[in-house]
């Protein structure tokens, strides 16, 4: 049996706070169920209920209790207001490796939110838990995202063809890793 996972309070900057999720963020799960892409790659769901919320909610909290991954919330810290997700996935930490994913809800996006978010899990993932390798995925379409993995110090490794699941297609993906000694590198900083 897997221990359960304890989700810490992380800081990113002075203006973001990662934390576990709580019922008070159906706004959030709300607001992302509109989204075009995110109900697409995530179990957000595609039509917002109070009930499919509320087990959005549950599922983050189900994924730490099994240790299969710590699901943070992205949170502004001026008005405590939830802006997205981000979480790493452990399943695979046997082998030295964990995955990683995020998404900001629409009217978060373009403020550097997501490359702080990320940049605070990959410091306490790399440092504090020793993972040696983490990796992400990311749609060959989506700019934005591939400019954050960058940002924070990902190195691109290739394309993945036909890699995910994604609504009713296989999708390709572009494969990024970080490893414990690019935590020196600037954009790791």
């Amino acid at each position: 049996m897997v221990a359960p996972l304890d989700v810490p309070r992380l800081t990113a900057g002075d203006s973001v706070l990662l934390r576990a999720w709580e019922l008070g963020d159906l706004p959030l799960v709300r607001e992302a169920s509109s989204d075009d892409y995110i109900p697409l790659i995530t179990t957000v769901p595609s039509t917002y209920s109070q009930a499919a919320g509320e087990a959005f909610v549950r599922r983050q909290w189900e994924r730490a209790s099994t240790g299969s991954g710590y699901p943070f919330v992205i949170v502004r810290i001026e008005d405590g207001r939830p802006l997205g997700m981000v979480g790493l996935w452990v399943r695979d930490r046997g082998e030295g490796r964990a995955s990683l994913g995020y998404w900001l809800a629409g009217s978060a996006r373009g403020q550097g939110i997501a490359a702080k978010a990320l940049r605070a899990v990959v410091r306490w993932a790399l440092s504090d838990l020793r993972i040696p390798r983490l990796q992400l995925h990311v749609e060959p379409w989506n700019v934005a995202s591939q400019r954050t993995a960058e940002r924070v110090g990902f190195q691109r490794e290739g394309l993945l063809r036909s890699w995910q699941q994604v609504g009713e297609e296989r999708r390709d993906m572009i494969m990024y890793s970080m490893l414990r000694v690019d935590l020196s590198s600037p954009a790791a900083g």
